[in-house]
């Protein structure tokens, strides 16, 4: 049609240096940013907090709040000293298979430590730890045996069916001088003549003596079950 005025399509295309894009360096870290990873974390921390506060407040109850209330037969251990991880405390089964110690968490620990041979204060101390199990009733379930050998001798068949019999007991194999410096000894004393206790939490937080009377051993373990009620429950 005359008159009408049809432009080139390729002249409304922007100029060549109109489609240049600029880059910008990121912005650095500001003072908001800063507040943030440390409010991150408080929250962190008192969510953990939060987590322990039952485990805490059943010891405070028990060892601080009501002393007057108590007579502890085993020594306390203060502070209670966790499980050492693996690369600390080279655990092995019988097999020579390689077993962390985070999996003994969970339960509560009565712990005999002694060599492969197990002589006779060896076999009165397993004896004494199935017994004390055993006589925990609906308890029971809440408690682990650990039996912790500190030398590369054979156990001896007849002590090693003994321990795996029934409700059978974890036996493992550890460095000698790694465990005594979790499990460490009453001066004067060594390492096997003392049976240990184990929270569900992996630490070592009581000492029990040697050659210990059961019925006031006893008495410690039912005052640790039922101060831990509220939080610990069967299994790992």
């Amino acid at each position: 049609m005359s008159g009408t005025n049809f432009s080139d399509p390729g002249s409304s295309a922007l100029p060549a240096e109109a489609l240049g894009l600029t880059v910008y360096a990121m912005p650095e870290p500001t003072l908001l940013d800063e507040r943030r990873t440390r409010l991150g974390r408080l929250k962190m921390l008192l969510v953990l907090l939060v987590c322990a506060s039952p485990v805490v407040a059943s010891y405070l109850s028990y060892f601080v709040i009501r002393p007057q209330a108590r007579t502890n037969y085993s020594e306390l251990i203060v502070p209670v000293r966790p499980i050492p991880p693996k690369v600390e405390l080279a655990l092995t089964d019988l097999h020579g298979r390689s077993v962390d110690p985070a999996t003994l968490r969970g339960q509560w620990l009565l712990v005999v430590v002694a060599g492969g041979d197990c002589d006779a204060s060896c076999e009165k101390a397993l004896f004494l730890q199935r017994q004390l199990r055993e006589t925990l009733g609906k308890d029971r379930d809440r408690v682990d045996k650990v039996w912790l050998i500190t030398d590369s001798k054979p156990v001896r068949p007849e002590v090693l069916h003994a321990v795996t019999s029934g409700t059978p007991a974890t036996v493992l194999r550890a460095p000698r001088e790694a465990l005594a410096r979790w499990l460490e000894p009453a001066p004067g004393h060594t390492l096997e003549q003392h049976m240990a206790i184990v929270d569900p939490m992996g630490q070592w937080m009581m000492r029990v003596p040697t050659d210990p009377d059961p019925a006031r051993l006893k008495q410690d373990i039912d005052r640790l079950l039922r101060a831990s009620a509220s939080w610990d429950r069967p299994g790992r």
